[in-house]
């Protein structure tokens, strides 16, 4: 090994228009395999968390406006935090160095200690403000642990090619993989926690089982990536960076591209995240009854048409320039929306309704999540563009801008949708609700006297309610995707040719 890291970076790493030996050819197709599928676990945590803990805590804890609040700034203040905390992570894994690498320890200890943290938080039974003191420490501790394993999963990719179309492929297969990950906790979790099939017949129980399986299958899914992938680690010869803000700022401040896609990214996760964010499952229980198995079909189905996107996005790019395919999904953005409103809040709640608005939101999804595949590959390009104008790489530091953004662009979905519900008075309707599931986990009513008591609750949600959450459902998604669309036309340059140019500048460097 030592030999190996003493050779010139070119022989290590997989370059634009390079010849590959076998070995490195068997190495690249064990890579294309074990990398994508170690997300998978992790990602169903981070649906757990991320998107489910705001409807966990709504149905399970009676909240007063103030502890609303003070939940929702605690998720701001922690994504504040994250802001600090990842570059600062990106550091310290572009500076580590072991025998197992750089990346790999961190995303051992990282999906190990967020699982304790998720176990915890879905597991308590404390109410009032001594749940609300317990939230924000669990919050901030899963905001350290998961940054460990995100940011060192994620910074792989440049350091296992250079290569676009290799690029395209770890991504999109990646991607891919993440989705799968998300669409079955999304699709199972709403089905065991809400209505009638929630385990242990109420949704406290439910939640605190399924946090335990999926606290299982995290580490479990991410030894594909420990044991099954090789990394290339000519880059490890560059000099090691010094732990300062310093460095982080200079990075972002002497790169303009990156700067760029910081809000553009920003943007398009805000867009992207609300309606799994709360708001979704919302607006399906007071419009259509509290079963988790319409959540599941919506949810479900909104997100089937990102899967073919994800195996065909690397194809597509062959064909077509990232700025064509832009312009073509932003427009299923729009004629997504309108369908929506038309299923939403022209026709009345029956099932043709549900059908149209879950096929709505399936082609909003298509769209949006296009622009995050697009975007991802655009931020890691930033990498070999620093390195021409700079000297340095970077790319720990550059690649944790994506989980920090996504992370910002959370804690904005939760202030966005935290205001509709106090805007529209949904928490009085989320109270009853909760005390029903409560008083069915403590065995003092039944599980028919629990259905029983939520549908009168759920009968009266007035329109204006349900109006309310499909205006925010509908316009936030729309409008913050067309401005992200309307940004990077203009101002990201690193297209196809322009990235082609940048690497042959490099190799000419080196040689």
């Amino acid at each position: 090994m030592a030999d190996q890291n003493k050779r010139p970076i070119e022989h290590n790493v997989d370059a634009p228009g390079q010849p590959i030996s076998e070995k490195k050819r068997k190495k690249r197709e064990k890579n294309l395999i074990y990398y994508p599928l170690g997300t998978i676990g992790r990602d169903m945590m981070y649906y757990l968390f991320t998107n489910c803990i705001l409807t966990y805590i709504l149905f399970t804890k009676k909240l007063t406006a103030s502890q609303l609040m003070a939940i929702t700034g605690i998720m701001i203040a922690a994504r504040v935090f994250d802001a600090l905390n990842d570059p600062i992570m990106g550091n310290i894994i572009e500076r580590t160095r072991t025998k197992w690498g750089k990346f790999k320890p961190w995303l051992l200890a990282g999906v190990l200690s967020t699982s304790v943290v998720i176990y915890l938080a879905f597991n308590t039974n404390l109410q009032g403000w001594n749940f609300i003191i317990f939230f924000g420490f669990i919050y901030f501790a899963y905001s350290i642990t998961y940054t460990m394993h995100d940011i060192s999963y994620w910074g792989m990719i440049p350091a296992l090619s250079r290569d676009a179309d290799l690029r395209n492929q770890y991504t999109s297969r990646a991607t891919f993989f993440a989705g799968v990950g998300s669409t079955l906790a999304s699709v199972l979790i709403p089905i065991f926690t809400t209505g009638g099939m929630a385990l242990g017949g109420n949704a406290g129980t439910a939640y605190g089982t399924i946090a335990l399986i999926i606290a299982v299958l995290g580490p479990l899914f991410i030894l594909f990536t420990l044991f099954g992938v090789k990394e290339y680690r000519g880059e490890e010869q560059e000099e090691k960076m010094k732990l300062n803000f310093r460095r982080i700022t200079r990075t972002i401040k002497q790169n303009d591209q990156l700067r760029w896609m910081i809000l553009i990214f920003l943007l398009q996760q805000i867009g992207n995240a609300l309606v799994l964010g709360g708001i979704g499952s919302s607006l399906i229980y007071f419009r259509y009854g509290y079963e988790g198995g319409l959540y599941s079909i919506f949810s479900m189905v909104g997100v089937a048409a990102t899967a073919v996107l994800m195996i065909i996005y690397p194809a597509l790019s062959r064909k077509f320039t990232r700025r064509q395919l832009m312009s073509g999904l932003m427009l299923m953005v729009v004629i997504g929306s309108v369908v929506e409103v038309l299923g939403g809040l022209v026709l009345p709640a029956n099932t043709i309704s549900f059908i149209l608005l879950t096929i709505g939101y399936m082609i909003v999804n298509l769209g949006l999540y296009g622009f995050y595949l697009i975007m991802m590959i655009s931020i890691i390009n930033t990498v070999e563009y620093n390195q021409l104008i700079t000297g340095h790489r970077n790319e720990a530091i550059i690649t944790s801008m994506r989980p920090l953004l996504t992370k910002m662009g959370s804690a904005i979905v939760v202030a966005l949708t935290s205001l509709t519900y106090l805007i529209f008075h949904v928490t009085e309707k989320t109270n009853a609700i909760a005390h029903f599931e409560q008083q069915a986990q403590l065995g003092a009513i039944t599980d028919t006297a629990r259905m029983e008591g939520i549908k009168e609750v759920i009968n009266g949600v007035h329109a204006g309610q349900t109006t309310g959450l499909m205006l925010a459902m509908v316009l936030i998604p729309l409008v913050f995707g067309f401005i992200s669309y309307l940004l990077y036309q203009k101002h990201y340059k690193l297209d196809e040719k322009t990235y082609e140019d940048i690497c042959a500048q490099l190799e000419a460097k080196k040689a």
